[in-house]
């Protein structure tokens, strides 16, 4: 990328910063509640709210965005004040209490992420397929709290991990506070009307697949370090495990530019979501053989690498002008939001009875619907789009 005003390392650093929250958060957060003796169904609850206000915070932010173009100010405001109220997990650690700190904060965190996309991605212009190439640092940042945390819990106890999740929350905050406001304010006025482009088939078909996509990640994002636990894993392996996904989400987003042309985005998509199935089933059927846990992890490229960046760049092909920033706060809002929590409440009601293998095998059927209906619906709806607008040329 040879953009000279481009702040490569300003935007990489806020990404760093970001997914080493979500490093704490994944892996971490349902060990630290079971140590604080909370039951599985709790667990299920607790990190639903964490998801669940996604759902609103994204398009209540996104809104206000696309109207005052101002979407740093709004950033560093909303990574100020998640900061700010997650510290509030130390005055006092009961369900109700935890349940308020955790919505105040993810209000306000889920806020932020929505508007830095569109920030990105104006500030790369033609060159929006090199997005990778900056996100890819929020990989790094995941993979370097998730062995650090895993080692450190080898020595401590699970109490460290709200630490560990405001130190990375103020690091947010203190990058966004460097990354400039300018390149996100000049949107093209040229766009189609939110509420046509979410009648448009194409549209409801895509946000489908999302909402299913990030369910089926549910008993993944909410279990997985209790589930390894329970076969006599380390935590200092199950971090690793952790680590080795993201690091093959690393190898992919380093080499979607080149795919994203070549193969186009419906190809890759339901190549994802495919191997989104093998992955949940060799987890739920195989958890004490190591080689396939490991091959499982290495599938995280495609269940969440390739297939998240196939959506940041459907979103922003169909999503323009002043709707870039409801675009991606919808596309969080129903994959992340409504999909994330389903997926995890779901999880929590499942996990104890019928137990963790019925609740992966629900989560491959998830994945197998969705591409279901990226083949028989999306192609078809995309087709007839690039068809119609063909005709009219």
């Amino acid at each position: 990328m040879n953009q000279p005003n481009l702040p490569y390392w300003r935007l990489s650093g806020f990404y760093f910063f970001y997914f080493a929250t979500l490093g704490v958060l994944v892996p971490y957060w349902a060990l630290y509640l079971q140590w604080e003796g909370f039951s599985a169904r709790q667990i299920g609850e607790l990190t639903a709210i964490l998801l669940a206000s996604r759902i609103i915070a994204p398009n209540i932010w996104g809104w206000i965005a696309d109207h005052h173009g101002q979407r740093m100010r709004i950033v560093r405001i909303a990574s100020f004040a998640a900061a700010l109220s997650f510290a509030a997990i130390f005055i006092d650690q009961s369900y109700l209490w935890i349940a308020t700190v955790v919505l105040l904060f993810s209000f306000f965190w889920n806020a932020a992420l929505p508007q830095f996309e569109v920030t990105t991605l104006q500030h790369l212009g033609e060159h929006s397929h090199h997005y990778s190439k900056i996100r890819v640092w929020g990989s790094v940042g995941f993979i370097i709290i998730v062995l650090l945390l895993g080692w450190l819990l080898e020595k401590f106890n699970a109490g460290l991990v709200p630490f560990a999740l405001l130190f990375s929350l103020v690091g947010i905050w203190l990058f966004s506070l460097t990354v400039p406001e300018s390149a996100s304010r000049h949107l093209s006025l040229n766009h189609v009307p939110l509420s046509q482009l979410l009648k448009q088939p194409a549209v409801i078909a895509f946000l489908l697949i999302c909402f299913l996509a990030q369910a089926s990640h549910g008993p993944y994002y909410t279990f997985y370090t209790i589930y390894l636990e329970q076969y006599g894993y380390s935590r200092s392996l199950i971090g690793q495990l952790w680590a080795l996904g993201v690091i093959a989400e690393v190898a992919i987003f380093l080499l979607m530019h080149r795919w994203l042309p070549r193969y186009g985005l419906m190809l890759v998509l339901m190549i994802s979501l495919l191997l989104s199935v093998v992955r949940w089933l060799l987890i739920g059927l195989f958890p004490e053989q190591l080689p396939l846990l490991i091959i499982a992890q290495l599938l995280h490229a495609a269940s969440f690498g390739t297939y998240h960046a196939v959506a940041i760049a459907w979103i922003h092909q169909h999503f323009t002008g002043r709707n870039q920033g409801r675009g991606q706060a919808l596309y969080s809002s129903v994959s992340f939001g409504a999909g994330g929590a389903a997926g995890s409440l779901i999880s929590g009601y499942w996990w104890e009875s019928p137990g963790p293998l019925a609740t992966f095998m629900l989560a491959a059927l998830a994945s197998a619907v969705a591409f279901a209906i990226a083949f028989f619906w999306l192609n078809k709806a995309e087709s007839d789009t690039n068809y119609r607008s063909t005709r009219r040329h």
